[in-house]
């Protein structure tokens, strides 16, 4: 039987000599982290200045309803949980704030965030409709879906380029914020421009924590390194979202990344604190506890992420480059939509792929009809023309069908 192409590839990869170099620079036969071990006790690193030790993994909760599955991670030893007004349009909250009820406030981390107004996704920037009372009203609002009298750390979504981080309405807002008693801890989120984010959280001076996209399939990774260095140097909290790189390599989910190697290799920079990566099943749970206490890496697992690295085109994660948007002749926000797919494909949560969506402002029945042959050169060599055509139907879904 003929081998398929994954499989090829993999086999092609095991017979190669070990010393062949991985994504930032991570060896195959590297010993390096073998200080990781720590005689089955959790590991915990401190969240910069904040003084807050969390063990390494934490949760986020975005992608599941399932109380007993929270319940069973805080028992387990997860201590952050890592919310939104966004997840099920606050719905997330409202199942948090349930659950807190059950345990004294001060054994858990609450992270949430809200999302401001009028932001312009596309440049990465916040616009005059970004009001700083709006996005104060809408986290009191949080605060009042999770019944809790202040939250742990608050963040600021899709603050990614420096002038958003520096943009005025936002600064005075997460400073009033924090002032006002509302979160003991404030920082920013990006999923994009990772490098300039976070070196602009450490300069702003008000901050404590950034949370970032961090993965192996990152082709910029040394400069994120540094610039998480730089950040951490300063005093912030660093965590790393979006750590499983979209989880599959196919849309169909017959074909998971190994996430264990994944997640394994986001935790072998001391300065990632920690990590929130979704958690939906019994099993997933189960599996990321175990990383708790041992983050090595083994052969296998690095060839795994060597082979993931190679396969790029088939996978489902986004980088974010925003190159594709000056190629796009209809100049639609390619990252938006590629990052909607991967929520709908890969984390099958269609309440946040069809919320970032909109976020994409299309304008067009069908965005790409009027290009026969797409001209898009995509760094992850994605078929852009074919992800735009399949996501753009959901729209034509309504919310009540996936709430």
């Amino acid at each position: 039987m003929l081998l398929n192409r994954r499989s090829f590839l993999k086999k092609g990869i095991k017979t190669a000599a070990l010393s062949t170099v991985v994504p930032a620079g991570l060896e195959l036969n590297s010993n390096s982290f073998s200080n990781n071990k720590t005689n089955n006790k959790i590991i915990y690193r401190t969240l910069g200045r904040t003084g807050i030790k969390v063990p390494i993994i934490s949760m986020g909760t975005g992608d599941t309803n399932n109380s007993n599955l929270v319940k069973a991670a805080i028992d387990k030893g997860v201590k952050l949980l890592a919310t939104s007004a966004y997840y099920g349009n606050g719905k997330n909250e409202r199942i948090i704030g349930e659950i807190l009820k059950d345990y004294p406030r001060e054994k858990l981390v609450i992270m949430t965030s809200a999302m401001p107004d009028g932001i312009n996704h596309k440049e990465g920037l916040f616009t005059n409709e970004t009001k700083k009372h709006v996005f104060i009203n809408k986290i009191d609002k949080s605060i009042e879906r999770l019944g809790v009298d202040y939250i742990d750390i608050c963040i600021l979504p899709f603050a990614a380029k420096r002038e958003s981080v520096f943009f005025e309405p936002g600064l005075k807002a997460m400073e009033e914020i924090k002032l006002s008693g509302r979160a003991k801890f404030i920082g920013i989120a990006t999923h994009n421009w990772e490098s300039e984010s976070l070196i602009a959280a450490a300069d702003s001076k008000i901050y404590d924590v950034v949370m970032t996209a961090y993965n192996f399939k990152h082709k910029n990774i040394d400069a994120i390194n540094d610039a998480i260095d730089y950040a951490a140097n300063a005093g912030l909290g660093i965590i790393a979202m979006k750590t499983m790189a979209g989880a599959y390599w196919d849309k169909e989910r017959t074909q998971p990344i190994n996430t264990t190697a994944a997640l394994k290799w986001v935790l072998q920079n001391p300065n990632i604190h920690t990590a929130v990566p979704g958690i939906t099943t019994f099993d997933q749970l189960e599996q990321d506890i175990k990383l708790m206490t041992d983050i090595d890496l083994s052969n296998d697992e690095l060839i795994d992420l060597k082979l993931a690295s190679v396969d790029s085109n088939n996978g489902l994660y986004c980088l974010q480059c925003k190159e594709c948007i000056g190629q796009c002749k209809e100049s639609l926000d390619i990252p938006t939509l590629m990052r909607s797919y991967m929520y709908a494909f890969g984390y099958r949560n269609l309440i946040s792929a069809k919320n970032t969506l909109k976020m994409a402002n299309l304008d067009s029945k069908l965005p790409c009809n009027n290009c026969h042959d797409c001209t898009i050169n995509c760094k992850m060599n994605f078929n852009i023309k074919s992800k735009i055509e399949e996501i753009s139907k959901l729209r034509d879904i309504p919310e009540d069908f996936i709430v």
